[in-house]
């Protein structure tokens, strides 16, 4: 671990940063009159793996996972289906993404 005064942070902040970007430095501490402030430090750089998907297979729907999307449709229109509006939200609640997952589309 390098310690460097506030001075010499901010005449040599590129060099600073290139130790740490090699490897060379794991830490530097910055100071100021002679107390520690700050840390240079490199950036965690685990790479973030796929998200989208993870849970495929893990889960098993039920087939009855559809059965009340009329009535859910009729509660978001307030009770009132005038105009077919319970089926129409009713087909849009039905699309899923193949894995099952329902989207409420508007």
């Amino acid at each position: 671990m390098q310690a460097v005064n506030m001075f010499q942070a901010k005449s040599s902040l590129s060099r600073l940063v290139e130790a740490i970007e090699q490897g060379r430095e794991r830490e530097i501490v910055i100071a100021r009159n002679g107390h520690p402030v700050a840390r240079l430090v490199p950036m965690d750089t685990a790479q973030v793996g796929q998200r989208i998907g993870v849970a495929r297979g893990k889960f098993k729907m039920p087939d009855t996972i559809d059965t009340h999307n009329e009535e859910v449709a009729r509660q978001f229109m307030g009770g009132n289906d005038k105009g077919g509006n319970a089926k129409a939200l009713n087909s849009c609640l039905r699309r899923n993404d193949g894995m099952g997952t329902a989207f409420i589309i508007f």
